[in-house]
């Protein structure tokens, strides 16, 4: 990170394994840690430089569902304060309850799914 200030340091990894819930594994190697808690702390490394976009692909994909129900409210929380979060997930749960915009890849063409027609056009998306 090329930080000078360790203590500046300390601090930021403190909130960001905070903010994914990983604050009590700050000590672990990666190795010691579950598939779910390494998904977290790929995302706290993400967000430690604090990031204007953040490209998380399948970011809940290794989570219980309360766990994934955080990370969640943290991605929609730094979209609110201004940072460009773009998703790819195959759960359709996730965007009914965290609603967005919502981009499908079809056909190798991008296109913009309308919020009202959302889940009938996600049954109608090819696998």
């Amino acid at each position: 990170t090329d930080w000078k200030d360790a203590a500046d340091r300390e601090r930021r990894i403190a909130e960001v394994l905070e903010a994914v819930g990983l604050e009590n594994k700050g000590y672990k190697r990666p190795l010691e840690l579950s598939g779910g808690e390494r998904q977290r702390l790929a995302i706290a490394r993400a967000l430690l430089n604090a990031p204007d976009l953040i490209l998380a692909d399948e970011p809940t994909g290794n989570l219980d569902p309360e766990t994934a129900e955080g990370i969640l409210t943290l991605l929609h929380n730094l979209a609110r304060e201004g940072r460009c979060i773009l998703m790819a997930t195959h759960n359709h749960d996730i965007l009914k309850r965290h609603p967005g915009r919502v981009l499908r890849c079809q056909n190798g063409k991008l296109e913009e799914i309308k919020a009202a027609t959302a889940p009938q056009a996600w049954a109608t998306a090819p696998n």
